[in-house]
């Protein structure tokens, strides 16, 4: 008779290491068509208050989202927790997209990204802050590193854009949030979480339309001509790129999937260039550099500790 506490092998485990390869090309799918819903949404706040975009985007991934769910007959009913954990999600995803999209009013798109991926770092901190992750002092001066390289890109957008060169932040922080949530939420499928929150979002982002005043994004107007192409096409893509990053997470490793999403960055500021004529200024790019460095470091350590499993991490190897 077999016992019952026989090792198993988890069902995920063979996916994630027999297909690095296509979950790598994913991840490449998603870094190039993630910087399509800022181009979508910076084209859209030409006519369109930031709320409306905001709420707009989410219309259409929800849309989609559940049109997919219910083809491959995927269960869309939460219990109380997943609705909680849910409802949660979508609040910081509608937070970090307002931050997003009325950044790019007023900047480079590159430029809000490049602030925008200290998310990595904000995310250890809270890890550390709300979970007690191990944070090692290496760990500590990469992300003080990565932190001064987004103030290289802060400082130029301050002087020419104000305060709103603080928003790229604003979204940092609730994207770390919101994938700390999302960890508490593998019980539902990725096609599920996406669909679930989207209508959440939209449910939660409606009341903004009117409650926001107009200096702040808010109000709603209804969309002329090509803003349909562009919201359509915003939509489009978050839907696209968040199914390619979630599948790429399932079948490779975090180690080989997280350096390439610094290839975001090359997409945005190509496309950024071609569409708008912006191009990173030179401390911008020192700013890019530190930040993209400093976050490399800290996948490698990240790395480095996960091949070590006999050996309790403390916050001395790291």
């Amino acid at each position: 008779m077999q016992t019952t506490n026989a090792p198993r092998t988890p069902p995920i485990a063979s996916p994630q290491i027999d297909r690095p390869l296509l979950g790598a090309v994913l991840m490449l799918g998603f870094c190039a068509t993630a910087p399509l819903i800022d181009v979508g949404s910076k084209l859209a706040t030409r006519s369109l208050p930031v709320a409306e975009i905001t709420v707009a985007r989410f219309v259409v991934q929800g849309v989609l989202m559940v049109a997919l769910a219910l083809v491959l007959r995927i269960r869309l009913r939460l219990t109380p927790r997943e609705l909680v954990l849910t409802i949660a999600r979508a609040a910081l995803s509608l937070i970090a997209t307002i931050g997003f999209v009325g950044a790019m009013v007023r900047m480079p798109i590159a430029d809000a990204l490049a602030i925008a991926q200290i998310e990595p770092f904000v995310l250890m901190f809270l890890g550390w802050a709300l979970l007690g992750e191990s944070v090692g002092p290496r760990r500590i001066l990469a992300s003080i590193v990565g932190f001064g390289g987004a103030l290289l890109v802060v400082q130029p957008g301050l002087a020419s854009h104000g305060i709103a060169a603080i928003l790229p932040l604003i979204t940092a922080v609730a994207f770390a949030g919101y994938m700390l949530v999302t960890r508490q939420l593998r019980s539902l499928a990725p096609v599920a979480q996406q669909a679930t929150t989207a209508i959440a979002a939209v449910i939660l982002g409606l009341p903004f339309l009117w409650l926001l005043p107009e200096s702040l994004g808010g109000g709603a107007t209804w969309p002329q001509g090509v803003a349909w192409v562009h919201l359509g096409g915003m939509g489009l893509a978050a839907t696209l790129s968040h199914i390619f990053l979630t599948y790429a997470l399932r079948l490779a490793p975090s180690a080989l999937i997280a350096p390439l999403g610094y290839l975001e960055l090359a997409s945005a500021t190509v496309l950024g260039w071609l569409v708008f004529g912006d191009f990173p200024a030179p401390m911008v790019w020192a700013g890019i550099a530190l930040i993209v460095g400093s976050g490399l470091y800290l996948i490698h350590r990240e790395q480095l500790a996960h091949r070590r499993p006999q050996v309790p991490v403390t916050s001395s190897t790291l």
